[in-house]
């Protein structure tokens, strides 16, 4: 007995590719905003010294998890931009304002109360 698998359905297609273009890019993403706390870390570095504890660690955690669950809002933008070329440059947007906020994160409500 043959069985016959229909087409995926084109809002299932576009997610797909959806997932195929944004999932790689992730790690630049996530490589890009540890590069900008560390750089804060290693330019300030007497200061921070009394900040990192193992508590800290877990609240890293968690501001890395929202970080990840906003890089997630790219889904809801990409779906109509498919077929453009401004992918990339909505990646470079969304990346560079969260270094944008985590530059601001750190330096306002972080770096003021480290002794």
């Amino acid at each position: 007995m043959m069985t016959i698998v229909p087409p995926p359905s084109p809002s299932r297609r576009a997610f797909g590719d959806a997932i195929r273009y944004w999932e790689p890019r992730r790690l630049a993403y996530n490589l890009v905003l540890t590069a900008v706390a560390v750089g804060w870390i290693m330019t300030t570095w007497p200061h921070f010294r009394d900040a990192l504890t193992w508590p800290s660690l877990g609240k890293l955690l968690v501001l890395a998890g929202m970080a990840n669950v906003c890089y997630c809002a790219a889904y809801l933008v990409d779906i109509p931009m498919q077929l453009s070329r401004f992918r990339f440059g909505l990646w470079l947007a969304g990346t560079l304002f969260a270094v944008l906020i985590a530059n601001y994160w750190i330096a306002d409500e972080i770096y003021p109360y480290v002794r």
